[in-house]
């Protein structure tokens, strides 16, 4: 499995702000640097998904940064798919939680059906009819 670090984290976010718009800056360089190694901890996050859910969710939740951190949690979470052999799928995972991480900000979408989106969209690149009637039941609920 490969990880990367703060440093390219930051990186990372920096380009998005610079190509979309919004403001620099980091809130809690702490909290990234505990995301990113709770993200290697394989008694928790054992495989690929649960690394991948784990960044984007916290990510997203937890305001690391100034501005844009739910365009940075999609392109991390994204970063990680690609360093570990799955840049093939990277283009349609980015478009397909572009609007899933507005829901997980807004409590819609839990971090275990975060997992299932995540997984679905990795090994299927798409979601199945059950998965599609869940994820609408959550925006509803």
């Amino acid at each position: 499995m490969h990880y990367f670090d703060t440093n390219h984290c930051v990186k990372i976010h920096d380009e998005i702000i610079n190509l979309t718009g919004g403001k620099l800056g980091i809130l809690n360089e702490g909290l990234i640097e505990s995301i990113l190694i709770h993200s290697r901890n394989d008694q928790y996050y054992p495989t690929l998904e649960d690394k991948v859910t784990h960044l984007l969710f916290s990510f997203v939740k937890n305001h690391c940064f100034v501005d844009g951190n739910k365009r940075s949690a999609v392109a991390l979470s994204a970063y990680m798919l690609e360093i570990n052999a799955y840049e093939n799928m990277v283009s349609n995972y980015m478009v397909k939680l572009e609007n899933i991480t507005i829901d997980v900000a807004l409590n819609s979408i839990s971090k275990d059906l975060l997992k299932k989106i995540v997984t679905a969209l990795i090994y299927d690149g798409e979601y199945s009819e059950e998965l599609k009637i869940e994820i609408i039941n959550a925006k509803n609920n």
